[in-house]
């Protein structure tokens, strides 16, 4: 197999003068970007970066963020992104965990590098801030674009989102990472020059999968530092996005925001989401927005890009779809030791997809207590809990955590935020459970409205929309906004918590509703 380095200079050969990276005032074509991509990779040699040394960047989404990413391919060494947002002790804890020989960032993360001790004994390559070495420096001259590494080369090391301990690492192979771009392509019907929008980060998988993918078909990526509504609507105007690849969260920012309507969206023909459920209202909304020719689910993570994927996400609400390219899929009874303790068909178990795909990570960084806890007897298992329906489509329920064991019945939240999220006075809505000194747990419904509405309302809406009466919330909250981790997952434990904001406003609050049982 090609290593991503060699893969780029094919798509530059193909396709020499098509536009390659936008960002702002930059427009690079593929004949002209390979040749920033090539002094980068030579200035990062020079720095006394070698092949399997780690770089660590704290960079929004930016075309040198991009040109980094694919210098790095170029030269094998690793990229290491992280969360622009990450604070000194954050940075501080890559920077050790992956024995980094260099850390690349911007201004917004500068307060943070300069608190970190760790990042002071580094060669540090500022962007548009302070810094021994200047990007613009190490962009300057000429080389040739020579790929240094092979397919089996480390190409990326990502960090999990670290929710209840220390962020794991997950490196992939530049193999994996070329197949899922590959798998990419096709599970979403691209072709050739494609524009997406260059929004979700490229500390994130999806953002990682956005840049690979268009390079395969001498596609665009459009770069969109961070999230804002209105900038991504003026981007997909003036650029003519043609696919757009979003969790939820953002697509429900822009189809919710009032320049929406008066922005041209028409050069947008497929959509695709990943990273958490969409609910029912939510696909309503945007199909009727956009009538887009492909709608996808895709369902995946850092470790396995693909699990699944819904080609018809729209016709199907709730559906993830069957085993996507290069994978198998697995339900397996909840609290399996095996992966062959297979669930019946309909019956809720944890979600395990086949190690051996052609997409897969190998093993968490320096983590046998993770591996051994995920990876068995060949299988990873996933954490996630789902079923299998009569069709043969894979339903995602939920995390296995997140489960709601209530007088003995387990209830997932998802299918429970998918019914509320159809009356038309809920904007968002997070569902958990919360301790009861009756029945173990009670389901109980978080909600941001957009208009007026009751507990004893929605409760109504729930029970004429045929939600079993063991699954209808008995306690409804109403919050000033949801709380999501910078990628738009929805963060139940802040719920749990109590960390969040309630609403204010001169709506009032419902009251707790009877408590009639899981059975009821």
């Amino acid at each position: 197999m090609f290593d991503l380095g060699t893969s780029f200079l094919a798509s530059v050969a193909r396709d020499p003068d098509a536009l390659a990276v936008v960002d702002g005032d930059v427009r690079l074509t593929y004949a002209q970007w390979v040749e920033r991509i090539a002094v980068v990779a030579a200035g990062l040699g020079a720095l006394g970066l070698r092949r399997g040394d780690h770089l660590v960047t704290v960079l929004q989404n930016r075309w040198e963020a991009a040109t980094l990413h694919w210098a790095c391919q170029f030269a094998g060494i690793v990229m290491t992104p992280m969360n622009w947002r990450a604070t000194a002790d954050e940075i501080g804890y890559v920077l050790d965990n992956a024995e980094a020989r260099a850390l690349a960032f911007e201004a917004v993360a500068a307060p943070a590098v300069a608190d970190c001790p760790q990042a002071r004994a580094l060669p540090r390559i500022g962007i548009d801030a302070p810094a021994p070495i200047a990007f613009a420096e190490l962009a300057a001259g000429t080389a040739t674009a020579t790929p240094a590494a092979s397919a089996d080369d480390w190409s990326l090391m990502l960090y999990t989102s670290g929710t209840t301990a220390k962020p794991k690492g997950v490196p992939r192979r530049q193999r994996a990472e070329r197949m899922a771009a590959l798998a990419h392509v096709a599970q979403n019907l691209y072709g050739r020059g494609e524009v997406t929008l260059g929004v979700m980060p490229l500390y994130h998988t999806m953002g990682v999968r956005s840049l690979l993918a268009m390079s395969l078909i001498g596609g665009t990526f459009v770069c969109l530092p961070r999230f804002d509504v209105v900038q991504a609507l003026e981007l997909i105007a003036r650029e003519r996005i043609t696919n757009l690849y979003l969790v939820p969260t953002l697509y429900h920012d822009l189809v919710h925001h009032a320049r929406f309507a008066a922005t041209d969206t028409t050069s947008v023909r497929k959509l695709g989401f990943a990273g958490a459920p969409m609910t029912d209202g939510l696909l309503k909304a945007l199909t009727a927005a956009f009538r887009p020719e492909l709608f996808v689910n895709h369902y995946g993570s850092s470790e396995i890009y693909t699990f699944t994927v819904n080609q018809k996400a729209a016709e199907k609400p709730g559906s993830a779809g069957k085993a996507g390219l290069n994978q198998m899929i697995r339900v397996t009874k909840l609290g399996a030791a095996s992966p062959d303790e297979i669930a019946a068909p309909g019956e809720e178990g944890e979600i395990i997809a086949l190690a051996a795909s052609d997409e897969a990570f190998e093993g968490y960084w320096r983590r046998p207590d993770a591996n051994a806890k995920s990876l068995r007897a060949g299988w990873y298992f996933t954490g996630d809990t789902g079923c299998f329906d009569a069709d043969g489509d894979l339903h995602v329920t939920g995390r296995v955590d997140d489960m709601i064991i209530t007088g003995g019945e387990n209830v997932s939240p998802v299918e429970i935020e998918s019914c509320l999220s159809m009356h038309p006075a809920v904007a968002e809505v997070a569902v958990v459970g919360l301790p009861d000194p009756r029945w173990g747990k009670i389901v109980v419904a978080f909600v941001q409205r957009r208009a007026p509405v009751t507990g004893e309302e929605l409760d109504a809406h729930c029970r004429s929309s045929g939600l079993a009466n063991f699954k209808r919330p008995r306690r409804y909250e109403f919050v000033a906004a949801i709380p999501k981790s910078p990628v738009g997952k929805l963060l139940r434990r802040q719920l749990v918590a109590g960390e969040y904001e309630p609403e204010r406003s001169g709506v009032s609050a419902a009251r707790p509703l009877p408590q009639t049982g899981p059975c009821a």
